[in-house]
């Protein structure tokens, strides 16, 4: 059931009534019509899609899309003894860093499961209401305080930085070279993102750049949070080289991380993470 088990792992991380998109020789027709094994290996891809709960939407070619259920009824209306099972309390984990996969179906016992279909549409969804904070443990005035912070903190970045390294004009498609400086924000890094409020107001102020929010494992998990108000984010541990090739950002921000990561004993120094800060870099930008 090696096939299987991506599966489970893709339907864990889908939102509920979200949308898994497969392409793959594998669900060409007129290819497995032909070959036995390829239609032996579709078909329990079908059938295993179905006891996920996956409605089969479209199908086009090589590609495939299915449609995460919104019921958590679906599970328990399945024929006795289906596989994959329900994950107990003790396997579903909201973040399992470090931890194989699991062949059972999650997030079932989670309180954050909200339908897709309830959730506020883009870029609104960002401001989530007293209601969904509570979900972690927080008050509508913390998210307020945060986001007051981080919009002071943007307005003074692009004062200090505007005049030396970029300007506040992006070339779109089709237009010509911006006279100098050039626009040389894009990818920013936020070591220690808390609850995306760097993220939320580089939004606000109408900054043209793409945020990677990082929750370190040092810290309490707001990775939940982040990817709620619709912002991109992973868990990572800053002792450890991030995922990613080097001069990958143009920006990166780490506020409060220093503090974090030192205030406890540590298998890392801050030189060390000082040398990770400098290859994630891109040469002549600034942190």
């Amino acid at each position: 059931a090696t096939d299987g088990i991506f599966l489970i792992e893709a339907d864990r991380v889908l939102k509920p009534g979200g949308y898994f998109v497969w392409t793959s020789p594998l669900t060409n027709v007129h290819t497995f019509l032909r070959d036995k094994e390829k239609q032996k290996r579709w078909n329990f891809v079908l059938d295993f899609a179905e006891n996920l709960c996956w409605e089969l939407i479209s199908q086009q070619d090589e590609t495939v899309v299915w449609k995460k259920t919104n019921k958590k009824s679906c599970y328990s209306s399945r024929k006795p003894g289906s596989f994959p099972p329900i994950c107990s309390k003790g396997q579903d984990v909201e973040s399992p860093y470090y931890r194989p996969l699991q062949n059972c179906i999650g997030g079932t016992n989670s309180r954050q499961w909200v339908p897709i279909e309830e959730r506020a549409t883009w870029p609104f969804r960002s401001n989530l209401n007293r209601n969904e904070l509570e979900l972690y443990g927080l008050h509508s005035e913390e998210l307020v305080v945060d986001t007051a912070n981080y919009k002071t903190a943007v307005r003074n970045y692009w004062s200090l930085l505007s005049p030396l390294i970029f300007s506040d004009h992006p070339k779109r498609p089709g237009d010509e070279d911006p006279s100098p400086p050039y626009n040389m924000f894009r990818n920013v890094l936020d070591m220690n993102a808390r609850y995306g409020g760097f993220n939320a107001a580089l939004l606000e102020a109408g900054k043209s750049v793409w945020v990677m929010n990082v929750v370190p494992t040092t810290g309490p998990n707001y990775l939940p949070l982040v990817l709620d108000r619709g912002y991109i984010g992973v868990f990572h541990n800053w002792c450890e080289a991030f995922p990613t090739y080097p001069r990958t950002y143009d920006m990166v921000h780490a506020d409060g991380l220093l503090s974090l990561e030192t205030s406890q004993y540590r298998r890392c120094t801050m030189l060390d993470l000082l040398m990770e800060i400098d290859r994630l870099l891109r040469p002549e930008v600034l942190n």
